[in-house]
């Protein structure tokens, strides 16, 4: 059995070493446009420049880098909406490991096409993230596969912490950062190096309100399970908790406010208006999210997360013709 141990800042030391082998740190900039919009100081950190075009690649390659012998003779398995599985897939092409990938029927298939192009073999089951998670722990059991979780990973989460570290480093002052929470690697690596770092900067997660399971347990005290994910943006689409990132949440968190698939839409499009990146729509949630607490906002330097850009042309049409 894994530990559940939550990362410590020597653990995201030592996953910058992994991370830095072959990746680059990304860019936090300023965009006079935005900062325009929404009223306040705004700098974007931007992990869609990452190769997968997402900052889950940090985690895959610190977990994946320091498999066990056995464990890359059996290989892994995973559940993903794409770009955790784009982080693997990426990761195991790397290091020369066997890689299965379970993703819901209907998933994006962009993400889709980029997982199999890294080499990894695709199994499309259930409805969502979730129904897809449940079958690849049952297969990982029946085929001796090392399964990684999205969330219940220390190393995922040192490894994707590393893109915090940046941030403060790059940013001291910062009093605000925003970032969207699907599984809460993202925000718990936030966490865990703002605290390691002593620093008191306020961490806000952004959620769907079509999938707003850890908004709602963290608000209420009680952990609850969604009924659905419907939201446009796979990235944030969860009906569950999990139990490492929760507990890190749980403890360090400020704040969470949820989005409609509208306000979601047009965080895509803000994105793309005023710093001319193309953000899926947990990407851009930050920003979304940044322009609905304008007003709390005013006068704060802030820095918003945007996770990813892996928005797919069907959905990316819908967004520009503001059918959602």
């Amino acid at each position: 059995m894994k530990t559940m141990i939550p990362p410590s800042m020597d653990d995201v030391y030592a996953a910058r070493e992994q991370v830095y082998a072959w990746l680059r740190p990304t860019p936090l900039l300023a965009h006079p446009l935005l900062s325009d919009a929404l009223g306040f100081d705004v700098r974007v950190k931007h992990e869609n420049h990452n190769p997968t075009g997402s900052f889950k690649v940090r985690g895959g390659v610190n977990l994946v880098g320091q498999l066990s012998e056995g464990e890359r003779r059996a290989g892994v398995i995973s559940a993903t909406t794409g770009n955790h599985g784009q982080s693997i897939a990426c990761a195991c092409r790397h290091a020369g490991v066997a890689c299965t990938l379970a993703v819901p029927v209907g998933n994006n298939p962009d993400k889709n096409a980029a997982m199999r192009r890294w080499g990894a073999t695709l199994i499309e089951h259930g409805r969502d993230f979730d129904e897809a998670r449940e079958l690849v722990e049952r297969m990982s059991v029946e085929r001796g596969l090392r399964y990684v979780h999205s969330a219940n990973e220390p190393l995922l989460i040192a490894g994707v912490a590393t893109y915090a570290l940046e941030i403060f480093e790059d940013w001291p002052d910062v009093d605000v950062v925003l970032a969207p929470v699907g599984g809460g690697s993202g925000v718990a690596g936030l966490i865990t190096v703002r605290d390691g770092l002593g620093r008191r900067t306020q961490i806000i997660g952004v959620q769907a309100a079509a999938a707003d399971a850890v908004a709602r347990s963290w608000r209420g005290g009680r952990r609850v399970e969604g009924e659905s994910a419907a939201t446009f943006a796979e990235g944030l689409a969860t009906r569950f908790t999990f139990d490492l990132t929760f507990g890190i949440l749980q403890q360090g968190l400020d704040d969470i406010v949820t989005l409609t698939e509208a306000e979601l839409a047009e965080g895509v499009r803000l994105a793309l208006k005023t710093t001319h990146n193309l953000a899926e729509g947990a990407g851009s949630a930050s920003i979304a999210a940044a322009a609905k607490l304008r007003d709390h906002l005013a006068g704060k330097r802030v820095v918003c997360v945007m996770s990813g850009g892996n928005i797919d042309l069907r959905t990316l049409r819908r967004v520009v013709d503001g059918e959602l």
